[in-house]
């Protein structure tokens, strides 16, 4: 079975009750862990959960549809997906309090959080899950539905850098100038390159210098060069993260 809030505000209204029910459970100390895929298949043999709320955001509104039409033809009786908001946009901090007030999973699709928002999940311990081909969120929820969920491959934020400058080589292509303003930018770790807070590429880094030098990484604080691998696009203002990859066991309380 599967549902949708279609009314935005409907959503919002019902994340304000949820969210004052909160603040009295956090007042009383009885502030619980969110719920996860990993934790799905638990409860759903307990008895303790019937339904799967999600929050879905996107990068174009076909997303949206392919998404939500694709997740129709998972449900079954055991427990019920439902979609209680859907939009196009970077995931923001209001979208957050509704899954914390909720307890929903959220999922981005070629969409990262911006920094409140961010900072809200890992305060809460919120569920964001990020994916770039629609089977692979199907194929995640249904498995987590059935038990079958494998090792994943959790995301370790490691910096974020700011285009300041736009360079042109021959040799090259688009150069970036820039500036480290969180963490640190790693040249050998994956990448992704957002454009108001949309993936616009991810990759990995061709070239990383201080000034002329062609270093590893480049700290908090520092300004840097960098290419792109296979990305002549690059743009004042776009943001570089740095991630890592690392394998988390499937846990089936």
């Amino acid at each position: 079975m599967f549902a949708v809030v279609q009314d935005e505000q409907l959503a919002k209204r019902i994340a304000e009750k949820k969210s004052l029910a909160l603040r009295e459970r956090a007042l009383k100390g009885l502030h619980s862990k969110h719920m996860s895929l990993e934790d799905l298949y638990g409860h759903m043999k307990e008895g303790r959960i019937k339904e799967l709320k999600l929050v879905i955001k996107v990068d174009v509104q076909g997303s949206l549809e392919a998404l939500e039409q694709s997740l129709e033809q998972i449900g079954s009786e055991k427990i019920k997906l439902r979609v209680i908001h859907g939009g196009v946009g970077s995931i923001s901090e209001s979208d957050m309090m509704l899954a914390v007030a909720s307890d929903a999973i959220v999922i981005g699709f070629h969409v990262k959080p911006d920094d409140r928002a961010n900072a809200l999940a890992e305060k809460e311990g919120v569920d964001v899950r990020f994916y770039n081909i629609i089977y692979e969120a199907v194929s995640d929820i249904q498995k987590a539905m059935e038990g079958l969920l494998e090792p994943t491959m959790k995301e370790v934020f490691m910096g974020r850098t700011e285009i300041r400058q736009i360079f042109q080589s021959s040799k090259v292509g688009s150069i970036g100038g820039g500036v480290v303003k969180k963490g640190k930018l790693v040249r050998n770790y994956p990448i992704r390159v957002l454009r108001n807070n949309i993936v616009v590429h991810q990759g990995r880094l061709a070239s990383l210098k201080r000034f002329k030098e062609d270093v590893r990484e480049v700290q908090e604080g520092y300004d840097c060069g960098v290419v792109v691998e296979g990305f002549k696009d690059l743009k004042e203002a776009d943001v570089i993260e740095s991630y890592r990859i690392d394998k988390v066991a499937a846990k089936f309380v």
